[in-house]
């Protein structure tokens, strides 16, 4: 019952703090399970595992947590079971055993569990070394008989501390634990070590892996143009093929390199100016749709803005409340504070909106308070997001459909970029469709 209320609220509060896709198979995996992910986010990503599953989901989570009020008890509500870190407290690291004994016995039940192998979150652009503790535990559980799965999770975010950002949840291939069982005891360590190559493979597979931030509006654009070329719709899997092809590119070919990406990152600031993407280029305006669209706006605006005004005055102080908490927070734990901040202070003003009216004019007032406050905040959010939809879409067509001479300079340059988009897929792709080789691993639970 606790598990299925927690899940409920965290769950419907991610999905309206980020914009959440969710990449997965439509039957989730059954039997014993583990989940690994990848940890750029704070506890915002074991949190993610709630949209992704509805199974319930063993938490492995770091010992110091359990000491923070409120998610102390959140996480012994939930089952969770501590982490002890040497960075934490080394003399502490003697009763790791018993937690992964625990884990290995949810798996041997036949449940599913959830931990986050680089040990750690961090916002740097690519994964961390693997712990090998998963490995230990899955092979551990494999060994009594279960046939354990292990899921890789992607989880990439767009701004991950921005309100309303975009974060894509994708789930890899399973990976067979019992094809990597040890032949005898003397092979054990060469096994976990094996089986966290898998993981970390998997792993990269479902995550973009840069060198440096620097390099994701480069491969944004890249794979802008070369849908646009191919009339598609941009592919998070390509998007991770083009992050592993510039990797290649810039060490083998240095100097053509640095003339495409200059090319690029000076295509994607004129298109700024504009506020336009690759996809604006190929519109064309005509009388009727441009009609139909102003006067739809028009409505929703004169039906609309009174609503918004009166949400935006309510709940102004809450919107602003999770950036004062969190301006001091470092950038891999901001969107926790803010989420923790959003959805505390939301309850509270509901309640507190609720008790007032109720106080001052009595049920007539309060009940439509407390049913009306809902739907009129996802309202006010919606009109925002809407809008800042209609005035990016006005500014394009004012600012292209009435100058054609800068939309054919820029649609010829756009088709120039995205044939060198294509020739250097052709030139890579088949390199990267055998996959890259795996990196190294950290013998630590």
């Amino acid at each position: 019952m606790f598990y299925g209320f927690v899940r409920a609220v965290v769950a419907l509060a991610l999905r309206l703090f980020y914009r959440v896709k969710v990449n997965a198979p439509p039957a989730e995996p059954e039997g014993p399970v583990m989940f690994v992910g990848n940890h750029p986010n704070g506890l915002i990503d074991p949190a993610l595992i709630f949209i992704l599953t509805r199974r319930h989901v063993t938490f492995l989570a770091k010992e110091p947590l359990f000491r923070i009020p409120v998610i102390g008890w959140l996480l012994r509500g939930l089952g969770a079971l501590p982490v002890y870190r040497k960075q934490d407290d080394p003399s502490q690291m003697g009763k790791n055993e018993g937690t992964l004994e625990a884990a290995r016995g949810a798996l041997v039940k036949g449940r599913a569990i959830t931990l986050f192998p680089e040990g750690k979150s961090h916002s740097e652009p690519s994964l961390a070394e693997l712990k090998t503790g998963a490995a230990r535990i899955a092979l551990g559980a494999a060994r009594q008989g279960a046939p354990v799965r292990i899921v890789p999770v992607g989880l990439t975010y767009a701004d991950k501390h921005l309100f309303r950002s975009e974060v894509l949840i994708e789930m890899g291939a399973p990976i067979e634990v019992t094809d990597f069982l040890p032949a005898d005891a003397a092979s054990e360590v060469e096994s976990v070590r094996a089986l966290t190559e898998r993981i970390a493979e998997g792993l990269r597979s479902v995550t973009l892996n840069l060198d440096q931030w620097e390099d994701l509006p480069l491969i944004q654009m890249a794979e802008q143009l070369f849908a646009f070329r191919n009339e598609e719709a941009m592919d998070p899997e390509r998007l991770r093929h083009w992050a592993r092809g510039l990797q290649l590119f810039r060490s083998e070919q240095s100097e053509r390199f640095e003339q495409v990406r200059a090319d690029l990152m000076s295509f994607q600031r004129r298109l700024e100016l504009v506020r336009a993407d690759p996809t604006d280029l190929a519109l064309e305006y005509r009388p009727g749709p441009v009609a139909r669209f102003a006067l739809k706006n028009l409505m929703l605006l004169v039906f609309g803005l009174p609503l918004f005004a009166l949400g935006l005055g309510l709940f102004y102080v809450p919107y602003l409340f999770p950036r004062w908490a969190s301006r001091k927070s470092e950038l891999d734990v901001q969107a926790t504070v803010k989420f923790l901040a959003a959805l505390v202070m939301s309850l509270a003003w509901w309640a507190g909106l609720t008790l007032g009216a109720w106080l001052w004019r009595g049920a007539p007032l309060g009940l439509p308070v407390l049913l009306g406050v809902p739907p009129l905040a996802l309202f006010t959010l919606y009109f925002s997001e809407r809008w800042l939809v209609v005035l990016r879409d006005v500014s394009v067509f004012f600012t292209l459909g009435s100058r054609v001479r800068l939309k054919a300079l820029l649609l010829n340059e756009g088709e120039r970029l995205s044939a060198e988009v294509e020739r250097l897929a052709g030139e890579y792709r088949p390199r990267l469709e055998q996959g890259a080789a795996p990196r190294g691993v950290v013998a630590e639970p």
